[in-house]
C-alpha cells in the first residue's frame, strides 16, 4: 500500500519533515517514492511552517493512497496551504 507520510530530516533537537509518498513497508527515512511538502514544527509565528504540493496529493490520493494521521492532520489543520 501507497501512504503519504513524514520523513525526518531535521538535526538533534531541531526537527523538520518532508512530507512523502512510500510503500507503506519503507522505514521512516528509507527510500521513497516522491517528496511532496514540508513541516517545520518549531517554525516562529508568521513562517511558513506548512508547505505542501496539493496538485501532487490530489494525484496520489487518486491512486489509492492513504495519508497518515499526521499528515490528515496537517492537512485539515491548514485548508489555505493546502489549496495553493
Amino acid at each position: 500500500m501507497i501512504t503519504v507520510r513524514l520523513s525526518r530530516v531535521g538535526t538533534s533537537k531541531t526537527p523538520i519533515y518532508r512530507i512523502v509518498v512510500t510503500d507503506s513497508r519503507a522505514k521512516r527515512d528509507g527510500r521513497h517514492l516522491e517528496n511532496i511538502g514540508t513541516y517545520d514544527p518549531r517554525a516562529v509565528e508568521g513562517a511558513k511552517s506548512f508547505e505542501i504540493n496539493h496538485t501532487r496529493l490530489s494525484y496520489w490520493r487518486g491512486v489509492g493512497a492513504q495519508m497518515s494521521e499526521e499528515v490528515a492532520r496537517l492537512v485539515a489543520r491548514n485548508p489555505a496551504a493546502a489549496s495553493a
